[in-house]
């Protein structure tokens, strides 16, 4: 054989191979194999079905495309640099290399294609789950008959490694359960993992089980280009379940020696095997990066079939505005997250700030407000929203028969709750907010990261903040959960100590738009601490006085349940004679990206005597309060009892907390 010979599918399909070949070779790290077995339907979906412009990779209205086994990256790149978005050749060859656009796992990037972040295996499935519930949303909210402004799909390919992470299963149960039709699920049915075989390890049917989900499954043979056609227009005419294909493919398909093995999946192929893999089918040997003619006109050809669709789709937009202006009010408000300027100021003078109450409470009072002023808002809890106060009051439930109920019901599946808020925020349109207790925020952690590295919006709202949880013991009492946040690059982590506090907390994460808010709150009822409300919003710059004596002996730094005690801890010492200024310290990342001068007025660099209160790990604190400070935390896990016992027992009391101070100090 030889490229003389071949079809222009052929050409395009080795093509797709070859380029995922030599630039995995030329990095000499990456994964040949999936490239190379998924590569007949990668082409069969991109030159004949997917609606995309590369002209215009933000056009609301594309098919997205999610490749979430994200080692083979290579696929990803070189379908796009052929699609003609912002990759060229010159990317390909620097694959995994410094300052490259063609990085070891897809990093997210609109501009360049790159739909969101994936390599942590099921987070692109359940970040697609996200971005079809957001889909469903924007549409029931703005399609009107003759004006379907949303309507495409969510295009995902996974493999074996996917469907083994739990995720994948909390994920496609929700999404079945949602009926999410506008989902098409391709299954890279390899059989190969890295450490060979997957009859190692997993032997399940996942045709029952996407049927048990409520999904419509078809298995074809994912190298027969036909089949793939057929397959992927069976799933485009499914509307009330998700699809799945299950695509029987060989890893490798083509490395004469590596095909249909482990070896083939995490290492490039090596000079003989990709020469002999070339010599096999007739392909130029010595011209890596080899594009034969016709290859990229085919692509062309596909964005020229999409182009009259998408000038309709302006035509229609345009005309949507004249016919329809109040939606199409709404529609730029949503499209642009936009938030009213001085939201903290309208809700501190709106909701009551001096009843002692749990910021959970004050916390549900303000999502009410934001409902109604936010039309972005979006989000829900995992089943507990009775005790995380997320529920939008008379809001409805998002279901598949109501796509506009504005409570989300993740069901306990926290980790697919958190990875399907960061397909929402790529998606577009949404501000997404999900809620669980804190000590639960373990499970949600791998999406947070994700959330922070792609510079996503997204709140997360945990509840039940510290050891005063009291009688449901240890295993829901956090302590190092807030510090296992804070070391997270890019994550705001807040922890309001009263209502107003809690206020201005919200009115920070709606405004923070390059990444992830965390809302830390508590259980119990918590005093108001200011007559003055507006004095929360030095919140904004992460910490503020709220307690000044007329001298300054040292400084007592706390936040959330803490700050109360705090403040009776420094009147118990006044009458001593021994001076404290309280700080109130909501978010150390906020504090910390303010200027010398400001951290010096809060935290005079001459006065050395600094104490932290907090009821949980105290390894953050040390940053603030520095090697001779003091903190007052917790380094042991908690109890089961009631809350104002374990105050008691762990030293969590005015007298207690003083007496440490004081000892401090001596």
């Amino acid at each position: 054989m030889s490229i003389n010979n071949m079809s222009i599918d052929e050409l395009a399909v080795n093509t797709i191979k070859f380029l995922a070949v030599d630039g995995v070779e030329k990095a000499k790290s990456g994964h040949p194999g999936l490239p190379m077995g998924i590569a007949d339907v990668a082409y069969v979906l991109w030159a004949k079905y997917l609606k995309y412009n590369p002209k215009d990779p933000h056009w609301i209205n594309r098919d997205r495309f999610v490749l979430s086994g994200g080692h083979g990256s290579m696929l990803l790149y070189t379908l796009l640099h052929l699609a003609g978005y912002d990759i060229s050749l010159d990317d390909l060859k620097n694959f995994r290399q410094w300052d490259s656009k063609t990085a070891g796992h897809p990093e997210h990037n609109i501009d360049l294609g790159i739909e969101t972040t994936t390599g942590p295996l099921g987070q692109g499935i359940t970040n697609a789950v996200g971005m079809a519930m957001a889909e469903k949303r924007l549409a029931a909210m703005f399609n009107k008959p003759g004006y379907e402004l949303i309507d495409h799909y969510i295009y995902v390919f996974a493999g074996d490694g996917d469907m083994m992470e739990g995720i994948s299963h909390e994920a496609c149960s929700l999404a079945g359960h949602l009926g999410l039709g506008n989902i098409v699920l391709v299954y890279d049915s390899n059989q190969i993992s890295i450490e060979g075989s997957t009859a190692l390890a997993y032997t399940e049917d996942v045709e029952k089980r996407f049927e048990a989900y409520q999904w419509d499954v078809q298995r074809i043979d994912g190298h027969d280009k036909e089949a793939i056609a057929k397959a992927i227009e069976a799933a485009q005419a499914v509307k009330d379940k998700p699809s799945l294909i299950i695509a029987e493919t060989v890893i490798g398909k083509g490395a004469p020696n590596k095909q249909g093995k482990a070896s083939a999946h995490g290492e490039p192929l090596g000079a003989v095997e990709t020469a002999a893999a070339k010599e096999a089918i007739g392909w130029p040997v010595d011209q890596p990066f080899f594009v034969p003619d016709g290859v990229r006109e085919a692509f062309a050809k596909r964005v020229s079939d999409v182009k009259p669709c998408y000038d309709a789709w302006q035509q229609k937009i345009a005309k949507y505005g004249s016919d329809f202006a109040e939606d199409m009010k709404l529609w730029n408000a949503v499209m642009d997250k936009k938030v009213p300027a001085g939201l903290d100021d309208t809700l501190l003078a709106s909701l009551d700030c001096k009843k002692a109450i749990a910021t959970r409470a004050s916390s549900g009072s303000v999502i009410q407000e934001i409902s109604k002023l936010v039309p972005a808002f979006w989000g829900g809890s995992a089943d507990l929203s009775p005790s995380n106060k997320t529920d939008v009051k008379g809001g409805g439930d998002f279901s598949k028969e109501n796509p506009l109920g504005k409570n989300i019901h993740f069901g306990v599946r926290e980790h697919g709750m958190a990875s399907a808020c960061n397909g929402m925020a790529v998606y577009g349109g949404v501000i997404p907010y999900c809620s669980t207790f804190m000590v639960f925020s373990d499970y949600c952690r791998p999406a947070i990261r994700l959330s922070a590295l792609m510079e996503q919006q997204v709140i997360y709202v945990f509840t039940h903040d510290s050891i005063f949880v009291g009688e449901d013991g240890p295993t829901h009492e956090p302590i190092e959960h807030t510090a296992a946040l804070q070391l997270i690059p890019n994550v705001t982590v807040i922890r309001p100590a009263d209502t107003a506090e809690t206020i201005v907390a919200w009115a920070v994460a709606l405004e923070n738009t390059t990444g992830p808010t965390v809302l830390v709150l508590s259980r119990q009822n918590l005093c108001s601490l200011a007559e003055d409300q507006t004095k929360a919003k030095g919140l904004r710059k992460g910490a503020y006085i709220v307690h000044e004596p007329a001298k300054v002996d040292a400084v007592v730094i706390s936040n959330g349940s803490e700050l109360e005690l705090s403040v009776a801890a420094a009147n118990l010492l006044a009458a001593k004679g021994i001076g404290l200024r309280v700080v109130s310290m909501p978010s150390h990342e906020l504090f910390l990206a303010q200027d010398e001068a400001y951290r010096d007025s809060i935290l005079p660099s001459c006065c050395t005597k600094r104490i932290a209160v907090e009821a949980a790990s105290p390894m953050p604190w040390y940053r603030i309060v520095g090697c001779e400070g003091l903190v007052i935390g917790m380094n042991s896990f908690g109890a089961s009892a009631p809350y104002e016992k374990l105050a008691e027992e762990f030293g969590f009391t005015p007298e207690k907390v003083a007496a440490k101070i004081e000892e401090y100090l001596a």
